[in-house]
């Protein structure tokens, strides 16, 4: 059903050269889209991007653009003539809101709106998704796990820029896209990880990072829990929600949560002890006691609505999704094809 639905659709994808989204972009392009990309160059090397992409097979059109340059985006809008856009180009990680709020704020809200501008005035686009976080709710500490409908909230920089990604999201469909008949919808996952992310201050990239010399790693928080799982998991429910979206004749603006079950809820400490456990290696691992700025220390989300509307539910069991980071990272140290072992891993999730 999804090869058929998305067989030769036009798909933009903001972000392609992140983490996720080069995810997302493999994903679509197994499941026969025509896949574009406007993103900022990667910033991180080496990349996901560069290593699954270096021909850009994966892509019709791979553009770098800054989603702040309104004219410019707009342009690549009218030029690609997307059905459905998926939005996933944002400035994405907690600690660097602190360094750097204004960076932060402007490409997740200023950004944002200049991509809806460009969907509201495409005159193509029929599905609008946007990918904020789990992070956009008003983070209470609390054991329960968060539904679509609790309270947006953030105290840092970056929390803050996706609960108002949310707000400006329903904005722009209810003034704007549902009466074009544009279907809108915001997605907001857990912590993901996987094979080809080198991102700052994320635990598996500075774990594999650590591997390569003999100092200590050093955790931060080691007691936070977080909601892990395979990137491929919410990305499979992106693109579920796009087909069901398709689907709908009532248009209404939804929020849907992409969480694993509960026992990938793992603190920062336990699930360090299982991906070196899983690498079979021996690390010294210390716990880092400076000051650092706030960050959550609990966090759940309740994923009973993409369950129960799109048959979505994760299909890994936390130590199934390490495994194939490991594999993914070893065959990067090998120097190995990483697309076939990307495309592998994304066949195999799809018949699982």
């Amino acid at each position: 059903m999804l090869k058929e639905f998305f067989r030769n659709k036009k798909v933009l994808v903001t972000g392609h050269t992140g983490f996720k989204g080069g995810w997302l972009s493999v994903l679509l392009k197994e499941l026969g889209a025509n896949v574009y990309g406007i993103s900022l160059p990667p910033y991180a090397t080496p990349n996901f991007f560069y290593c699954i992409s270096k021909d850009l097979s994966i892509f019709d059109s791979s553009h770098f653009c800054d989603i702040r340059e309104k004219n410019s985006l707009s342009l690549l809008f009218n030029e690609i003539q997307p059905e459905i856009v998926f939005h996933l180009a944002a400035q994405p990680i907690v600690r660097k809101s602190y360094s750097d709020p204004i960076d932060t704020i402007t490409t997740n809200i200023t950004g944002l709106v200049n991509v809806l501008e460009s969907v509201r005035n495409c005159g193509t686009v029929a599905s609008f998704i946007n990918v904020t976080s789990d992070k956009c709710y008003e983070n209470k500490e609390w054991d329960f796990p968060y539904r679509e409908n609790d309270r947006l909230g953030g105290k840092d920089p970056y929390s803050a820029s996706k609960a108002c990604a949310e707000i400006i999201t329903q904005s722009y469909a209810e003034s704007f896209l549902l009466e074009k008949g544009i279907s809108v919808a915001t997605a907001r996952a857990g912590n993901v990880f996987g094979g080809g992310d080198w991102a700052e201050d994320r635990l598996i990239p500075d774990i594999v990072r650590s591997l390569t010399d003999t100092s200590p790693l050093k955790l931060r928080n080691p007691n936070s829990v977080r909601p892990w799982q395979h990137v491929l998991e919410p990305v499979y429910g992106y693109v579920l929600l796009a087909k069901f979206l398709s689907d709908q004749t009532n248009f209404e603006m939804s929020s849907w949560n992409f969480g694993p079950e509960v026992d990938s809820t793992l603190k920062v400490k336990d699930i360090t002890d299982a991906f070196l456990s899983t690498w079979c290696i021996n690390k010294t691992v210390e716990f880092d006691s400076a000051e650092a700025p706030h960050e959550a220390k609990l966090l759940r989300l309740d994923s009973t609505k993409a369950k129960l509307q799109l048959g979505w539910k994760p299909k890994y069991s936390i130590n199934e999704a390490l495994r194939l980071t490991v594999d993914w990272y070893r065959a990067y140290h090998r120097n190995e094809d990483l697309l076939s072992l990307t495309k592998k891993q994304v066949t195999q999730y799809l018949r699982g």
